[in-house]
């Protein structure tokens, strides 16, 4: 027993060295990785302020192999994977984190957020919905409604669009009521091309109704009277839209023309026209009086002689276009060639320039086909703005 005691006695010692060693080796280890991981991480930083992506994300992998449980690694890698269009691999860590049972509840939220943007990016709609509904009655509540707002709008569910834009004018996140009668407009011309007029009818006064000094509806309405057989109801349905909505009055120039000649009173649209014109002079509502004044008793050289009033007002190369088409020129022979060449540089002049991203187009959009923005075109042509 005391040969046994002694040797304990003896030992305590060697314990007590061996595990002092091994401490001070385990805080050598900590010490290093901690220092690696920091070093690695502001690698990355410099790399991304620099747009050098591609080792930025060397070196964020690196500090997360160094501490894997460091969060915020996590989600600069996914942000960046999402950005170089990498949405696999984006899923993957923004998935890792919701697996993980160490994280707040707040960054539990973030990563579904970021998973929601990883689906949204790669087109996956329907995973983009599920997880964005996921985050109602979390501080990104405001953020996923938008993004769900957006993911309606480019599937076009026009419905669901209009109720979660409901939810974001209630919450004070703005005015949507132009963009929810955008939807109705939407919905009725679905209803139109289905042969249902009667209940596109009523859409559209629904539309009037919550948006009332937008053009949209009241010309959708009106083309809707003209198909029906109402070129009545439909004059007087666009010219109660040019007092509703004057700034787009060069948008229902020629559907007012189109409708007044029908009903067979063209001096119906030519007052309110010319009068419009006077405040505001604007290319398609020249046009339209041009064509008006042709079809009435006037000569053609009186309804042409507005092309020249125009050029007195404001130079305009469409104009001056159209003013030559029908003069005779001292070498008439080369007329044709003359006017193929200023059609042809007046062709970009007619467009229609989104305010919002600069796509351009020979019709007018209500819904940028470029930058998804709404009302984003003005009513006038490239050479006028």
């Amino acid at each position: 027993m005391d040969f046994d005691a002694t040797l304990i006695l003896m030992g305590l010692p060697v314990a007590f060295v061996l595990g002092w060693f091994a401490s001070r080796l385990d805080l050598r280890q900590l010490r290093l990785e901690n220092r690696q991981a920091p070093k690695a991480y502001f690698r990355g930083l410099n790399f991304l302020l620099n747009e050098q992506q591609d080792q930025a994300i060397d070196a964020f992998i690196e500090a997360v192999q160094n501490d894997p449980d460091t969060s915020e690694l996590h989600f600069a890698l996914g942000n960046l994977f999402r950005r170089r269009g990498e949405y696999q691999r984006a899923v993957r860590v923004h998935q890792h984190l919701l697996s993980r049972g160490d994280i707040s509840a707040d960054d539990r939220h973030r990563a579904q957020h970021g998973l929601a943007l990883d689906y949204l990016k790669a087109g996956l709609l329907d995973r983009a919905e599920a997880a964005l509904l996921q985050l109602e009655g979390t501080r990104f509540e405001a953020e996923a409604r938008l993004a769900l707002l957006a993911n309606y709008e480019r599937s076009r569910d026009w419905a669901m669009a209009a109720e979660v834009a409901q939810k974001l004018e209630t919450a004070d996140q703005g005015s949507f009521a132009g963009r929810r009668a955008h939807y109705l407009c939407e919905q009725a011309a679905s209803l139109a091309a289905a042969d249902n007029r009667a209940q596109a009818q009523q859409v559209l006064t629904q539309a009037i109704a919550l948006a009332p000094t937008m053009a949209r509806a009241r010309l959708d309405l009106a083309l809707l009277q003209f198909n029906s057989g109402e070129p009545a109801g439909a004059l007087a349905t666009v010219l109660d839209a040019m007092v509703a909505a004057p700034s787009a009055v060069a948008l229902m120039a020629q559907p007012l023309r189109q409708y007044a000649q029908a009903c067979g009173t063209p001096d119906a649209a030519l007052g309110p026209l010319k009068a419009a014109y006077a405040s505001m002079p604007a290319l398609d509502v020249l046009e339209a009086i041009v064509a008006l004044e042709r079809n009435r008793a006037a000569s053609e050289d009186t309804a042409r002689d507005w092309y020249v009033r125009h050029l007195e007002k404001q130079p305009s190369l469409v104009a001056a276009a159209q003013w030559i088409a029908g003069e005779k020129l001292e070498h008439e022979q080369f007329h044709p060639q003359v006017q193929r060449a200023l059609d042809h540089a007046v062709k970009p002049l007619k467009r229609y320039r989104c305010a919002a991203c600069g796509f351009e187009a020979q019709q007018h959009f209500w819904h940028c086909p470029g930058c998804q923005a709404w009302d984003s075109y003005p009513p006038r042509r490239v050479e006028e703005l």
